[in-house]
């Protein structure tokens, strides 16, 4: 690869020198990790974190998906790095992670074939007729825009690609599910879902029963394993929302197994970006990976 294509922040990568030796949730022994910034040239350039185990690869790939506040003055402040902890935990599994940052923000695409016609990232439309099926699936042309990126660097191992996604990401990897990608092995989601907390109102969904549709269209598709996580006191998609989209996924044909975790901190949505719930959902998704990998 090209120096230029691989540019890393100034004073960003890092090699984790203290690991702990103790072994994880899943009985392995965490491999060292080293983090960076990278940024990738596909259709735009695009900004990720990236964490992989020490050493050239090839490694398997994890790539890992932010959600999308429905707020253009929030979506400006996206941290730098979103589910540090999180990601770290894959790539001391041996995965090489990455996480492109803020995408979901501000990319347009307009692609005549996939009838997405400059479709945001952030964009629903309106609630009466929200659009919640191509707002996914242009999620989902990102992440395959960076497995096949990795893969013909050859940093990733073919057809060994993961994608995690929370809240708008983890529903652009539902919409990525529907495509059965003989690269993607697994997908693993976090209270995904579009249009929640309209107005910033707790439980208020732009249109559930359009949403629960959207999953159900995905589902008939859908053959890829996945696991879900959604949490009691989410307030983006709450139980009784999770429940028909998994159902209806599932009903139409969709491979995901289905997880309601306890309530978790002041706000169930953001339980993926806590370190103290990794000894939650680390056994149930390394059961997963060991199952599906």
């Amino acid at each position: 690869m090209r120096r230029s294509l691989r540019l890393l922040s100034l004073a960003f990568v890092a090699t984790l020198a203290a690991v702990s030796v103790c072994r994880g949730a899943d009985d392995r022994i965490p491999l060292p990790v080293q983090e960076e910034i990278w940024a990738l040239p596909l259709i735009q350039p695009t900004i990720a974190y990236v964490a992989r185990p020490i050493g050239s690869g090839p490694f398997p790939l994890a790539v890992m998906n932010h959600g999308v506040s429905l707020d253009a003055r929030e979506r400006s402040f996206f941290p730098l790095v979103e589910f540090r902890d999180a990601a770290l935990w894959f790539a001391r599994r041996g995965y090489l992670v990455v996480a492109p940052m803020g995408s979901y923000g501000g990319a347009a695409l307009d692609i005549p074939e996939r009838g997405i016609y400059s479709v945001f990232y952030s964009r629903i439309g309106s609630c009466d007729n929200p659009n919640f099926r191509d707002a996914g699936l242009a999620a989902a042309v990102l992440d395959k825009w960076v497995i096949d990126y990795m893969t013909d660097q050859k940093l990733a191992k073919p057809d060994s690609a993961i994608v995690i996604g929370q809240s708008a990401g983890g529903w652009g990897a539902i919409a990525l599910s529907s495509e059965n990608l003989p690269s993607v092995k697994a997908i693993i989601t976090f209270a995904a879902g579009r249009g929640g907390r309209v107005g910033g109102k707790p439980n208020n969904n732009c249109a559930p029963d359009k949403l629960v549709d959207a999953t159900s269209a995905f589902g008939s598709t859908a053959r890829v394993p996945m696991l879900w996580f959604y949490i009691e006191n989410d307030t983006y998609f709450g139980p009784d929302l999770s429940r028909r989209m998994h159902q209806a996924y599932t009903a139409a044909g969709g491979n995901a197994e289905y997880h309601l975790m306890p309530p978790f901190g002041a706000e169930g949505h953001f339980f993926i970006d806590s370190p103290d719930a990794i000894p939650q959902w680390s056994p149930l998704v390394a059961q997963f990976l060991d199952k599906h990998q």
